[in-house]
């Protein structure tokens, strides 16, 4: 699967690309901010950006995807990541499409157009048959962005951290 290393193409206004350490104060700030992160049980800290950098970079190298940087295509203007990673849910490993966008900029459907480029590139290049998105019950934008992109509900589960969370899935 390492021949798909590349990022999901460009939308009509965002551009993908893989996070390198040189993001750390882009990463840091999106996911130190407590709007960006009130779905999460705590925003993250400088230390635990590094790593989610660190671990996104793994899964470029073992599994050819995961989370992209995502900038303004006409600035390079960084909005937030989005992408594919391995979730366990339920027992069973499911490919997952997640995003982040910084507070200032949401609402502008940037998650849907990012998140629709990242179901595109796990049906037409990664070849995946299932995508979900699992979401805390009260994250209501992020289960509309799911549903916008064709994932709708599908079940209630509890997450890896022991967290009630609401699957939306589709067939690919």
């Amino acid at each position: 699967m390492n021949r798909h290393r590349q990022p999901p193409s460009p939308t009509q206004r965002l551009a993908f690309r893989q996070m390198t350490e040189d993001d750390l104060d882009d990463m840091a700030a999106l996911l130190g901010d407590p709007d960006v992160m009130r779905h999460y049980p705590r925003p993250k800290t400088r230390d635990e950006a590094l790593a989610w950098i660190d671990w996104n970079q793994r899964l470029y190298r073992q599994e050819g995807y995961g989370l992209w940087l995502v900038a303004l295509r006409s600035t390079g203007e960084f909005i937030g990541d989005c992408g594919l990673t391995p979730q366990e849910i339920d027992g069973a490993t499911e490919l997952e499409v997640g995003y982040h966008v910084r507070a200032d900029l949401q609402g502008n459907g940037y998650a849907s157009e990012a998140a629709a480029a990242c179901r595109d590139h796990a049906r037409d290049v990664l070849r995946a048959k299932r995508l979900v998105a699992i979401i805390r019950p009260d994250n209501t934008p992020s289960q509309r962005v799911a549903e916008k992109i064709g994932l709708p509900f599908e079940r209630d589960a509890i997450s890896g951290s022991g967290l009630p969370v609401r699957i939306h899935a589709t067939d690919l």
